[in-house]
């Protein structure tokens, strides 16, 4: 969103072709995939072993190698960023040579790759762990803001059968966590087809959208319809389902005059409360057009030079309606900022694959492990030839 895969007067790689298996282990788990191959196309060709991808995000529309660049994260419980099932990657450097890099062979290119945005070198190939494909069950539950961390560890963290969880916060208030839990389960299937179909048209969920966000009690139409819906209709399928979600469904209408964007938030766990609070007053005295924030969790990464997350952490993901006047996008960088203010003030980080919002000491602030990506860089790009806009206000 932030032009982290380009830069103005630049060369753009576009790696989707390069979209091959390399190999698939089924009995350890393990595949080899070319990093322009997008996690839906790995599912076809995994699930009919019995198995699913380990960690990836809650669309099947990103590549591997972008997933990766990003160390991107999902709803999975106790997995953490995608870089944690990561077990090699293959590099091109700016010279040319071809690397494999991995925890014990060339680790310093292998955690300035994971969640570097490109700034090393081109990920070509990409191994991955792969876990089993199970049959999962929705469980929703309305918990109270103050006591959602303390129910999150007893009811979640804890359960060895809960496989995906996030809750949401709806507007004006953000107070009232409604939790979605998938749990493993032995249960009849009430959906059977084993992937979500390529090519559907999603015109009622972009509708429904719009009308959330533009008609006279649109939000209240959140909580009293939308909901209760979630609550309400039973769902078990199997977890490749629920992981092959197309993002075509959060698609506008038209952009024109608006887009939707992303924006989040990571912060320890003892901080959940406070910055909740302190975010959702930011958002109601700006006037933010939030659609609603999901939380997520995440223990500490052990593997990028740019972890988001340094311990455990909540992540909030911010989902709002955005116009796209450069009025629009001032107004947008000014609450930004707050935003992360607050956040760094509760010992946590911000996302970098959104908006260049940030100031260049927000993000020293937030990352200060970027030194030791600096230090990579000049040892195998001296002269600079991989860049993009994140890099080149930032690195």
């Amino acid at each position: 969103m932030g032009g982290q895969v380009a830069v103005a007067g630049g060369l753009h790689l576009d790696m989707r072709q390069m979209n091959r298996l390399v190999w698939l282990r089924t009995v350890d788990r393990t595949a080899r995939v070319q990093a322009g191959m997008r996690w839906r196309d790995l599912q076809e060709v995994i699930d009919p072993h019995g198995l699913a991808v380990r960690t990836m995000q809650s669309y099947s529309n990103f590549t591997v190698g972008g997933s990766v660049s990003v160390n991107a994260h999902g709803r999975y419980v106790g997995h953490g960023p995608v870089g944690h099932t990561v077990r090699a990657l293959q590099i091109v450097l700016a010279d040319g040579s071809l690397v494999e890099a991995s925890r014990a062979e060339n680790a310093d290119l292998f955690r300035a790759a994971i969640g570097g945005y490109g700034a090393v070198g081109v990920i070509t190939e990409v191994e991955l762990d792969l876990t089993d494909n199970v049959r999962i069950e929705r469980q929703v539950e309305a918990v109270a803001l103050a006591d959602y961390a303390g129910w999150f560890r007893a009811t979640v963290a804890s359960n060895p059968h809960a496989i995906l969880h996030n809750a949401d916060l709806v507007p004006p208030d953000f107070d009232a966590p409604v939790c979605v839990s998938w749990l493993r389960t032995e249960r009849s299937l009430t959906e059977t087809r084993r992937l979500v179909p390529r090519g559907q048209s999603y015109a009622l969920e972009q509708n429904v959208i719009w009308a959330v966000t533009e008609l006279p009690g649109g939000q209240a139409m959140r909580k009293s319809v939308v909901h209760p819906l979630l609550l309400n209709k039973p769902a078990v399928k199997w977890l490749n389902h629920e992981a092959s979600l197309d993002a075509a469904e959060l698609e506008p209408r038209t952009r024109s005059m608006s887009t939707y964007v992303l924006q989040e938030y990571f912060v320890p766990e003892r901080q959940f409360l406070s910055f909740t609070r302190e975010m959702a007053r930011v958002l109601r005295s700006r006037n933010v057009e939030a659609l609603n924030v999901s939380i997520r969790h995440s223990p500490a990464d052990r593997d990028s030079l740019l972890p988001w997350a340094t311990e455990d952490v909540f992540s909030f993901v911010l989902y709002f309606k955005q116009r796209v006047s450069q009025a629009a996008l001032a107004e947008v960088g000014s609450w930004t900022r707050e935003l992360i203010d607050a956040a760094l003030r509760h010992q946590g980080r911000y996302y970098l694959p959104y908006q260049l919002h940030a100031s260049a000491s927000q993000f020293e602030a937030a990352y200060p492990g970027v030194a030791d990506l600096r230090d990579v860089k000049r040892r195998h790009d001296p002269a600079g030839k991989f860049s993009n806009e994140l890099w080149r206000r930032y690195l």
